[in-house]
């Protein structure tokens, strides 16, 4: 049987080449980068030459960027760590409807504390209105969240724009850049904004670490105390393979970034193509103009049918892919983000997130779309709300 990952956007495999990078810090190199002997002034150069190469490749300073151990973290620190430095000149923090369930949740959480927060709407493709960011500022704002990329739909939000209407109002910017990285252009200087996460797992690097970017002078409390790693913000032993991990790992991509993307792009074209051609009643969600969506992202909407029994049919034909972000599986609640842009509940339901990755190839992308055909005509079949000749039952 075939094997063919098509959850891209839920993890990707770590690249030999990082895997090579990291080994001699498990073994020969293994010293605390934080002890004061030859072992951890070892590690600590290995550390601060990765710190040095984020830093470059993002624009950032190496002081701006700080090692965290995943997306998660650095989106509660960003959320947590600003509100609570900041609590004195106001209370009021804007994010939008489709975050990532780390700053949805986290949010509420601060609610609890006193914090109000006004969740932004988006359009139909999932884009952030400006005007309501405008008209939703107010002089106690103290930050203005929003991914770049949305992880579930794909939608490249307009960061830049929406820096620039933060700062003209005296609030932070921050953004959550995990699905991005690696994926499209990212300098924080040219996006303007304060603060950013990502995480290396998603372009070919270690599972479970991160880093937050944070711009000199940006007033942020720490939310792990212990000892004075990274800089006395971040208690914790170093993940020493892991710095050395992340730093190649998005090297390497980089450097393939633009060739990688197209390919992948057109492997998602193709599918997109394929799949609303060949298959009724289908919706892709997002936008519709590829170049305003990841190059890797095709969500579709498959109605009469669960989202989940399409997941499951195709894993048993050898094809991964994902009933929305991996983060929220196990959860019998439809997508926030699908609800967002107007996806009705009933139809929310039955959709899936194909990921695409540069290891893919054009014969398996056909492949899948074979698959979802009889998948989807099967699993209609046995639905009360859809006959054969496709028309709805009345029920």
């Amino acid at each position: 049987m075939k094997q063919i990952y098509l959850d891209h956007a839920a993890t990707t495999c770590l690249d030999e080449r990082v895997l090579q990078k990291m080994t001699p810090y498990f073994t020969t190199i293994y010293g605390n980068a934080n002890s004061q002997h030859s072992f951890g002034r070892d590690a600590q150069k290995a550390v601060d030459e990765a710190r040095d190469t984020i830093a470059a490749l993002i624009g950032a300073k190496p002081n701006e960027v700080y090692f965290t151990s995943g997306g998660t973290e650095s989106d509660n620190w960003a959320l947590r760590g600003v509100c609570h430095a900041l609590k004195n000149k106001g209370k009021h923090v804007i994010i939008s409807k489709i975050e990532h369930a780390a700053m949805i949740s986290t949010a509420k959480e601060l609610e609890k504390e006193g914090f109000e927060f006004t969740y932004l709407g988006v359009d139909s493709e999932g884009f952030v209105d400006l005007k309501e960011l405008e008209n939703s500022i107010r002089p106690d704002t103290i930050l203005v969240g929003c991914m770049l990329a949305n992880n579930e739909i794909g939608t490249i939000e307009p960061i830049k724009e929406i820096a620039e209407i933060a700062h003209a109002h005296s609030a932070l910017c921050f953004t959550d850049a995990v699905q991005a990285m690696g994926a499209i252009p990212v300098n924080v200087n040219d996006l303007g904004v304060d603060l950013m996460s990502f995480s290396a797992h998603k372009f070919n690097g270690p599972k479970g670490m991160g880093a937050l970017y944070i711009r000199t002078g940006v007033s942020i409390n720490r939310i792990i105390s212990g000892g004075h790693q990274e800089r006395t913000r971040r208690g914790g032993t170093t993940n020493v393979p892991g710095v050395v991990g992340f730093a190649e790992a998005l090297k390497l991509t980089k450097s393939t970034m633009k060739e990688d993307s197209e390919y992948v792009a057109s492997l998602r074209d193709r599918f997109i193509k394929r799949v609303t051609e060949e298959i009724p009643y289908v919706k892709l969600n997002g936008p519709k103009d590829g170049n305003k969506r990841l190059p890797n992202n095709a969500d579709f909407s498959f109605e009469f049918i669960e989202g989940e029994s399409i997941l499951f049919s195709l894993d048993l034909a050898g094809i991964a892919v994902s009933s929305g972000s991996a983060c929220s599986s196990g959860s019998l609640e439809p997508s926030h983000v699908l609800l967002a842009i107007g996806v009705p509940e009933e139809i929310a339901h039955g959709s899936i997130r194909f990921t695409f990755g540069k290891e893919n190839t054009v014969e398996e992308v056909d492949y899948t779309v074979e698959k979802l055909k009889e998948i989807v005509n099967r699993l209609r079949a046995m639905s009360p709300l859809f006959d054969l000749k496709g028309e709805v039952k009345n029920v």
